[in-house]
């Protein structure tokens, strides 16, 4: 709603709702006992007292409104309808880029770096993966793909060994801990 610049208010006791919760009432209570009086019994009976009582009950109780200014807006241009007046859910974009929905697996075969996508299922049973408001192509799947197991490569560990008169091959370790005691002293 927030994209077509609608705010929701919404109702949560039957007080806010106001002349729907009225209309409710008076079809628990006063239509019931008028079926009643009249011996409607069937599914089809009632079908036709509704049509026959309904305009007589909203010429008796309608109110105009107190404005007459028209809150209708056009539709600006470049909006799609269809893209907002959809069920959209967010789904995870597993390693192997397939999410499941409903049950069903779907492998993106686009090669996205995206963690989140979008299900989006249009009213006309369509159904979208969007990433960032940009469609993905998509297949359907019966089972998860393998994973691919990339070869272990083994290194062959590398001896180094240091010429004779290498610097290391030189060192005494008692001969430094001797001439450390004598500098101290």
């Amino acid at each position: 709603m927030k994209e077509l610049g609608v705010e929701v208010s919404h109702a949560h006791s039957p007080q806010a709702k106001g002349r729907i919760e009225r209309l409710f009432r008076t079809f628990q209570d006063r239509v019931v006992k008028e079926m009643r009086l009249k011996g409607i019994k069937t599914i089809e009976e009632a079908n036709k007292f509704l049509a026959e009582y309904l305009p007589g009950h909203n010429r008796k109780f309608a109110a105009n409104p107190k404005e007459k200014t028209e809150f209708h807006r056009k539709i600006p241009k470049g909006l799609n309808l269809d893209n907002i007046l959809c069920i959209k859910e967010e789904r995870a974009l597993r390693n192997d880029f397939t999410i499941s929905y409903k049950g069903k697996l779907y492998q993106i075969t686009e090669s996205i770096k995206a963690q989140k996508v979008t299900v989006e299922e249009r009213i006309n049973g369509k159904m979208l993966i969007t990433y960032n408001g940009a469609s993905v192509k998509f297949k359907k799947i019966t089972e998860r793909p393998e994973k691919q197991k990339k070869p272990r490569i083994v290194k062959k560990k590398t001896t180094i060994c240091l010429p004779a008169e290498h610097p290391w091959r030189k060192f005494n370790i008692n001969g430094w801990k001797k001439k450390k005691w004598a500098w101290a002293a």
